[in-house]
């Protein structure tokens, strides 16, 4: 259940989980579409000592407009497919935030 503040907005009590495989070392960074309830993103960070999974916090913080401390990877630390927690916002705004301006 998500709280309302005084001024309307979500609390942040909101958590949202995300699925979210990864294409490391892309020509740049971008959600390339939803499939089989997740995400795919290409980034251009190489799959290398946690480059891509640091890329990835920073990639879905600026296009969630949430810090990167919001964003949690909770399993696939090593692995393309990832499961995200993020803080302070709905799935519902997560999602429409990561579709826009995708191919």
């Amino acid at each position: 259940m998500t709280k309302k503040n005084p001024s309307g907005n979500e609390s942040s009590t909101a958590t949202t989980t995300l699925s979210v495989r990864i294409q490391p070392r892309a020509s740049r960074n971008e959600v390339v579409s939803m499939e089989e309830g997740g995400f795919k993103i290409r980034l251009t960070a190489p799959p290398v000592d946690g480059a891509a999974n640091e890329a990835l916090v920073r990639f879905l913080a600026e296009r969630l407009s949430v810090s990167q401390s919001q964003i949690e990877i909770v399993a696939g630390h090593t692995g393309r497919q990832k499961l995200i927690r993020i803080k302070g916002i709905l799935r519902e705004k997560a999602e429409r935030s990561l579709n826009r301006g995708k191919e």
